[in-house]
């Protein structure tokens, strides 16, 4: 009954070894790999925009990131609620049309555009028609 006893511990030990040493290359490999299928949630449009949007928290887990990469889809009857923007911020629309209100007025976005966001401005971002809107936003965390 020892010698199994032993024989499973060592195997755990082995096991154990082998997983700190793949975490210890991953990072000695200077990147970090995530699937958008692992990171998906659905919520609420951020800053009281409502509706159901799908949420990519891109690296949100990573220690000491600097830097925002955030893919949110849109839903028809969503949005990004018109809010200050504290921060520089940069939104790139990947798919869908939709309307951008920046300081008061409105205009028209598409697949292929980015807009800046200056900090002390106002925003809000939402989906035209009966289409999603895809969009990557970027911004500083710090």
């Amino acid at each position: 009954m020892k010698n199994y006893f032993w024989l499973a511990a060592s195997i755990v030990g082995i096991f154990l070894i082998l997983v700190l040493f793949s975490f210890s290359r991953t990072n000695q490999e200077g990147y970090v790999l995530e699937h958008e299928a692992a990171i998906r949630h659905e919520e609420p449009g951020p800053h009281n925009g409502g509706g159901k949007t799908a949420a990519y928290p891109y690296f949100a887990k990573v220690p000491g990131l600097k830097v925002a990469f955030r893919k949110r889809v849109l839903y028809p009857g969503s949005s990004i609620g018109y809010h200050l923007q504290e921060k520089e911020e940069i939104y790139y629309i990947v798919q869908g049309r939709g309307e951008m209100t920046l300081n008061g007025k409105t205009f028209p976005v598409s697949a292929g555009d980015a807009v800046l966001t200056h900090a002390g401005n106002r925003h809000g971002l939402k989906p035209s028609g009966s289409d999603s809107l895809t969009v990557i936003i970027n911004y500083l965390l710090e």
